[in-house]
């Protein structure tokens, strides 16, 4: 089975192409089940997110989409979003998803996979970076209010890596994940960045395994021929290490299938 449950739509304001352009990419790539999982809103970022008035539309949209191509392919409901304590509104958690992808974006107010704010990088220490980044995925986690963990090493999208040993940093944020009954999503966004590589790297997805926490794939796609990319390479990887199995969710209740 083919499962692709992080994927995005123009209502982020940087994504392109339509929600039906996508589901008939993903049919073209023979993925079995394809989640959409925009970018949540909330009172921060706004600029690179859907509002809350655009939600009946998504959710809509989704159920048209679910409807008119049943029997090709089984699509899921979802958000990604931003652990940024006081953000988001407590309403998302009321939302009817089939899964919630929990995401470290930033640290303070500096969104550091932002071109834009790049600059940030040479005015810090970059293991005290890598340090409260792993905080923030551990106290993402034990908020219990997620399902997946995007992209669990996204801090090196333009290659600024730790120069200290972080293992034991990782190793508490993936405790924190196996007691919250979440999974880790292999994500492809990492090779169409300077990074050139999946998040995460395959050092953390061994610790993960080792942990017997299941995995997730997700394109991460913002635009329609992103949609599968590197498809093959994530589950050879995932092979490597040892899955087989991967999550998929309906109504937050997660299912392990081969992949």
């Amino acid at each position: 089975m083919r499962v692709d449950l992080h994927n995005h739509t123009s209502l982020c304001n940087h994504a392109v192409g339509t929600m039906e352009e996508y589901v008939l990419q993903a049919i073209k790539e023979k993925i079995d089940v394809f989640g959409f999982s925009c970018h949540n809103p909330m009172a921060f970022d706004s600029q690179y997110r859907m509002d809350f008035e655009d939600l009946p539309f998504y959710f809509g949209e989704i159920a048209r989409l679910k409807e008119k191509y049943k029997g090709q392919i089984e699509i899921l409901t979802a958000l990604e979003i931003d652990f940024l304590p006081p953000f988001p509104d407590e309403k998302i958690f009321s939302l009817p998803l089939d899964y919630r992808i929990g995401a470290v974006h930033f640290l303070g107010d500096w969104g550091f996979d932002n071109p834009e704010f790049i600059r940030e990088y040479s005015k810090r220490d970059i293991n005290d970076c890598w340090n409260e980044y792993f905080k923030a995925t551990e106290m993402l986690a034990k908020s219990g209010k997620f399902d997946i963990l995007a992209h669990m090493d996204l801090l090196k999208v333009f290659n600024y890596r730790p120069t200290k040993d972080l293992r034991t940093q990782i190793e508490s944020a993936l405790k924190a994940v196996k007691k919250a009954n979440m999974c880790i999503e292999l994500n492809a966004a990492g090779f169409r960045k300077e990074v050139k590589e999946q998040y995460p790297s395959e050092e953390i997805l061994q610790m993960a395994y080792s942990l017997e926490i299941p995995i997730s794939f997700g394109s991460d796609a913002h635009a329609v021929e992103q949609i599968g990319f590197k498809y093959s390479e994530l589950v050879l990887l995932a092979k490597q290490v040892g899955y087989t199995k991967c999550a998929l969710y309906r109504d937050r209740e997660r299912e392990l299938v081969e992949f």
